[in-house]
């Protein structure tokens, strides 16, 4: 035999080897996996079973009956000592500081419920996030069978002021150790999942595990509409600017194919955040709003199926946080986690606004001051003053502008025709130059003070300090004030009159009187389109949104629009002069007023219409 042939025999018995090795790694692969299979259908088919065996004896005599409950059900799980955890009877422990109340019970290791004890509800009962045996925490992975640890009841081996250490043992050695740690004065619990010694149990091929997250929320607030247009589900990014969120009084869920830092349940005030420091492998978020006929009080439901990545080993330890507590600002930023971006406190534009500026604002006008309602008052002569050389621009226009109404009226009558219309529009820009108005001058003033008016449109519907803080006849800032209770719902505008609401509907009809009612409108279809738009719909469309929204923010509106009147009857009594005016104009009667660029492109654009109807009248002719 010669060297090729060896050589050739060689390689292929070196080819049959790894060709016979992988074969079986992977047939061994497939065993362990349809083991596990094995072991899933087996659960399933004995819980049947047992269903099954509980409906038949139901239906048989009571003599019948209590022999075949003498008889011993079959094992559920083939290890011994889940078995006995299975049936085990659970009890309860409790942790508590002086912020929170958390009760744990050993059925699955979990929190049973959490208690915030600085606040009440609405209905001033004790506040319960988690209510007790609302909420569920568990985790599912494969350990020899399938097993989901809410199944078990866990053994105390361990338990101090301050932290509970819960273990689930296993017949083949090793256990699942959950362990919880309330920190001192806070709203925080530390969670060490553990599995130690089980490198017997758990298949090498095992390197993650389920953990089911879900809690049903109770209604805390006033107002059902409000509550649960500001509860949502947040989750959130590791490096990212801001979380996601799905909900918002809508049922929603979302599939999330990459890593997560940390979700939260978030009801309008109160949250519950649950971080992974070595961050979710992937997961499934979902929200679904309870009826407001619902005779628990529920909210929402939150559910949260997160899968998580480890390291097979002799002890893995695979940490969790919690947090349990309120949506307040500073508390939610001190952990440095982002967990504040989860109160809408609006875009980027808005948002920065209300951080930097109102926020603190509010914060250091409540270090002197108790009443909310005077707070929100100094807020609001505070911001005005500052913003005043923005606004005066633009009511000096329209104190003008209704100083120039003889004068208005004149050009009506000389250009009543509607295709005068250009030469009306020419004429109405000159009068403006010779009396030194700029109409689209005092616009962009206007405009910037927008961001301002929607900062407190998110600010005081979120803002945690004015829940239950009373004003005049409202009990609570946060929520609707209501004078009448209809007690049957009436469409668009509720069950309930808010008196706030109404008042600054009033106000806001009076200084739409005063600015663009005192204003000509001629045969303008424009112009009295836009004044009906002011005088009466805009009034009426911000009574039906903030009849149902926080008493706190009518209130607001309600001081800018006083606010904005007293402004604008002190320039036109003080400050504007309209026999001066006319004077002026009078005055310039005679001298050809400069044209502005935008004056030259609208006579340029006057000339060429006039030439095509120049040119569509001899085609006419012809």
């Amino acid at each position: 035999m010669d060297k090729n042939s060896i050589t050739g025999l060689v390689l292929i018995g070196l080819i049959l080897f790894g060709f016979t090795w992988y074969q079986s790694r992977q047939f061994n692969k497939q065993m362990e996996i349809q083991a596990q299979l094995d072991s899933v259908a087996r659960v399933e088919a004995l819980e049947r079973a047992a269903m099954d065996s509980v409906a038949a004896l139901s239906a048989l005599p009571d003599s019948v009956a209590a022999d075949g409950l003498a008889a011993q059900p079959a094992s559920i799980y083939k290890d011994s000592l889940l078995e006995l955890s299975h049936n085990a009877s659970a009890e309860f422990l409790t942790l508590e500081n002086d912020k929170i109340a958390v009760t744990f019970t050993t059925q699955g290791a979990q929190p049973y419920s959490v208690q915030i004890k600085d606040y009440k509800t609405y209905e001033q009962e004790d506040l319960f996030l988690i209510k007790p045996g609302a909420g569920d925490y568990s985790i599912r992975l494969y350990a020899g069978e399938y097993i989901n640890t809410s199944d078990f009841v866990f053994s105390v081996a361990e338990r101090t002021d301050s932290s509970v250490v819960m273990r689930l043992p296993f017949a083949q050695g090793g256990y699942i150790e959950q362990k919880y740690v309330l920190r001192k004065d806070s709203y925080s619990v530390d969670n060490l999942l553990s599995f130690t010694g089980m490198q017997g149990v758990i298949p090498r091929n095992v390197s993650s595990f389920d953990l089911d997250f879900s809690l049903t929320v109770p209604r805390m607030e006033k107002g059902y509409r409000n509550e649960s247009q500001y509860s949502k589900i947040d989750y959130y990014f590791d490096g990212e600017k801001k979380p996601e969120g799905i909900g918002r009084g809508r049922n929603g869920s979302r599939r999330i194919d990459s890593k997560l830092s940390w979700f939260a349940f978030q009801q309008q005030f109160f949250s519950a955040i649950m971080r992974a420091p070595e961050q979710f492998a992937s997961g499934q978020l979902s929200v679904a709003f309870v009826p407001e006929t619902d005779e628990s009080r529920n909210l929402m439901t939150c559910a949260a199926d997160m899968r998580c990545e480890f390291q097979p080993g002799q002890n893995v330890a695979v940490p969790f946080e919690f947090y349990f507590g309120p949506n307040h600002f500073q508390t939610l930023k001190a952990y440095d986690l982002k967990y504040e971006k989860i109160i809408p406190l609006g875009g980027w534009l808005v948002g920065w606004f209300t951080r930097f500026v109102i926020i603190p604002l509010f914060n250091f006008l409540h270090r002197f001051i108790g009443n909310f309602g005077l707070i929100i008052l100094l807020m609001t002569i505070i911001i005005k003053i500052v913003v005043m050389p923005l606004t005066n621009k633009s009511y000096m226009s329209s104190a003008k502008m209704s100083a120039l109404k003889p004068e208005m009226e004149k050009l009506n009558e000389k250009y009543p025709k509607q295709e005068d219309a250009l030469k009306k529009q020419q004429a109405t820009m000159d009068l403006y130059k010779k009396a030194g108005i700029s109409p689209a001058g005092g616009c962009l003033p206007t405009l910037l003070t927008f961001p301002i008016l929607w900062a407190m449109f998110r600010f005081f519907p979120a803002s945690i300090e004015l829940r239950q803080q009373p004003f005049l006849w409202c009990k609570d800032l946060s929520a609707y004030d209501s004078i009448i209770d209809y007690g049957a719902k009436i469409p668009i505008l509720g069950d309930h009159l808010s008196l706030f609401a109404l008042l600054m509907a009033v106000t806001m009809w009076f200084y739409s009187k005063m600015t663009i009612g005192n204003q000509p409108t001629g045969n303008d279809p424009n112009a009295q389109s836009m004044r009906f738009m002011s005088l009466w719909m805009m009034p009426i469309m911000m009574f039906f949104i903030c009849n149902n929204l926080s008493a706190a923010l009518s209130y607001y509106y309600l001081l800018s629009n006083l606010f904005m009147m007293l402004q604008n009857w002190i320039l036109r009594k003080f400050f504007v002069k309209p026999e001066e005016i006319r004077a002026k104009i009078k005055a310039a009667e005679n001298k050809p007023a400069p044209k502005s660029k935008w004056q030259q492109r609208l006579e340029e654009a006057q000339r060429m219409q006039q030439a095509q109807l120049r040119e569509q009248q001899k085609k006419q002719r012809r």
